[in-house]
């Protein structure tokens, strides 16, 4: 029984038994939706050759090959780490745009009969609302720079504005003192 592919562009608005990302492990490794899972359709080395052939072939021999390679990974996936995912199972699946690679996935898992969820405009349109709302807080938010030399007593001074219950992050601590990449003096 063939489930609907919905997709969303309010990633948040509907609750999902498991995110997945399909993109290859070293894009998923450089950022991802927290809680996202990793079951890339191509692995870093078919990506390249995959993007190679696009641009110096054929996009049409690109996507023949690049759907093979697609097609046995998601094999892969599905009897692995989704073999034992019951009826009810409600994925949301998401690539870099929201194109091939998750249109790809989320027609198999679809097909099975699972109601499965496409992020519009994949992980980039994430991390665009991301930054959004990154800005909107912002602007709520009074930041005070505490910034000086070896020795001036920031860590004190930082200590106990925290013990005042003020929010303090302090760089330093989390660079291990060997030196903050946000703290130049001039």
């Amino acid at each position: 029984m063939r489930a609907p592919i919905h997709s969303v562009s309010d990633w948040q608005s509907v609750q999902f038994d498991m995110i997945i990302d399909v993109r290859s492990p070293e894009e998923f490794y450089i950022d991802h939706i927290p809680s996202a899972v990793n079951m890339p359709v191509l692995s870093d080395t078919q990506r390249n050759e995959i993007g190679t052939i696009y641009k110096e072939i054929s996009p049409f021999e690109a996507r023949k090959l690049g759907a093979s390679y697609v097609s046995k990974n998601i094999s892969v996936h599905l009897k692995n780490e989704l073999l034992t995912k019951k009826r009810h199972f409600k994925p949301l699946v998401y690539c870099w745009r929201g194109g091939q690679r998750s249109t790809a996935f989320s027609r198999v898992l679809s097909e099975i009969g699972w109601q499965t969820y496409k992020l519009e405009g994949g992980y980039k349109t994430y991390r665009q609302d991301v930054i959004s709302q990154l800005k909107n807080i912002s602007d709520n938010i009074k930041l005070v720079r505490l910034a000086g030399y070896t020795g001036a007593g920031k860590t004190k001074v930082l200590n106990i504005l925290r013990q005042r219950g003020e929010q303090v992050i302090d760089l330093e601590q989390l660079a291990g003192h060997r030196g903050s990449l946000l703290g130049e003096i001039k």
